[in-house]
C-alpha cells in the first residue's frame, strides 16, 4: 500500500473527485480527514468507508475553505485524530459562469475566487505551516483545471482562479522546498461529476468528444493519479502541473477531413 500510515486532509471530500480520492487513499493505507461544507454528506462517506472495512481510517469536519480558520481547523483535526499531517489535497471548488459583461461581481466573481482561489491559498498556508512545525516534510496537491491555461466560454472568473492555483503551486514548491515539502497541481479536463452530469446528454456528448478517448474521465481515474502524486514514488514531481485531461489540451476539435 503506497500510502500506508500517511495522514491526509482532502477538501471537498464528500463528493466527486474528492470522494473518489478518499476511497482510493484509504485503500492505499492512508488516514483521511474529509473537510467539506456538507457535513452530513461527508459523514456519509465516513460510513461508506467504515462499511468497506476501514474502521477508524476516516473522520469528517465541516469546512468552508473560503474561511482560513476553518482550513486551519481541518489541519488541526488531522493532527488531533491521527497525530500528524502528510498530505493535503486542495480539491474543493465550484464552477459555473456567465458572459463577462453580464457579471454581478458579488455573485459571479467573489464567491468563486473565495473558494477556488483563496481556498487553495489557505490550504497551502495551513498545511505548509504544519509541515514546517512537524519537521517531517509533506505533499501539497491542488486541483486546477485545463481552463487555467486557456480562455473558454462562460469561464472568466473560473479560469482566473484555476490559473492562480498553478502559480500558487510553483511558488509553494519554491518557498517550501527547504522544509521538505512538495507542491503539485493537477489539471483535469471533462470529469463525470455531478457538476457535469446535470447537463443534457447532447452537451455531455460534446464534452466527451473534446477528449481523446471520446469519453468523460471518471473521478476514480483522477484519484489514481492523486494517490500516486501523494506517494513517495513521485518524489521528483514538484512545482509543476500534471495534466489529467485525456488529451483535452493537445487539440482543438476533430474535423471531418475532405478527400484529397
Amino acid at each position: 500500500m503506497r500510502l500506508k500510515d500517511k495522514v491526509a486532509v482532502i477538501t471537498g471530500g464528500a463528493s466527486g473527485i474528492g470522494r473518489a480520492t478518499v476511497l482510493k487513499f484509504v485503500r492505499e493505507g492512508a488516514k483521511v480527514v474529509i473537510a467539506d461544507m456538507n457535513l452530513p454528506q461527508a459523514e456519509g462517506v465516513v460510513a461508506e468507508v467504515e462499511a468497506l472495512g476501514f474502521s477508524g481510517s476516516v473522520t469528517a469536519v465541516q469546512t468552508d475553505v473560503s474561511v482560513y480558520a476553518d482550513v486551519v481547523d481541518a489541519v488541526a483535526k488531522a493532527v488531533e485524530v491521527f497525530g500528524r499531517l502528510d498530505v493535503i489535497f486542495n480539491n474543493a471548488g465550484i464552477a459555473g459562469g456567465k458572459p463577462l459583461l453580464d457579471h454581478d461581481p458579488e455573485v459571479d466573481y467573489v464567491p468563486m475566487i473565495s473558494i477556488d482561489q483563496d481556498g487553495v491559498y489557505y490550504g497551502i498556508l495551513a498545511a505548509g505551516r504544519q509541515f514546517r512545525d512537524q519537521g517531517t516534510g509533506g505533499v501539497i496537491i491542488s486541483t486546477s483545471s485545463i481552463y487555467g491555461e486557456q480562455a473558454a466560454e462562460l469561464a472568466f472568473t473560473y479560469s482566473a482562479a484555476k490559473a492562480a492555483v498553478m502559480s500558487f503551486t510553483r511558488s509553494a514548491a519554491y518557498e517550501l522546498a527547504e522544509y521538505g515539502v512538495r507542491a503539485v497541481a493537477i489539471a483535469p479536463g471533462r470529469v463525470g461529476t455531478a457538476i457535469i452530469n446535470q447537463f443534457s446528454d447532447e452537451l455531455k456528448s460534446t464534452f466527451a468528444s473534446e477528449q481523446l478517448r471520446g469519453t468523460m474521465t471518471a473521478p476514480e481515474e483522477i484519484a489514481d493519479v492523486v494517490a500516486f502524486l501523494a506517494s513517495d514514488e513521485s518524489n521528483v514531481i514538484n512545482g509543476t502541473v500534471v495534466h489529467v485531461d485525456d488529451g483535452y489540451s493537445v487539440f482543438k476539435k476533430r474535423l471531418d477531413l475532405p478527400s484529397f
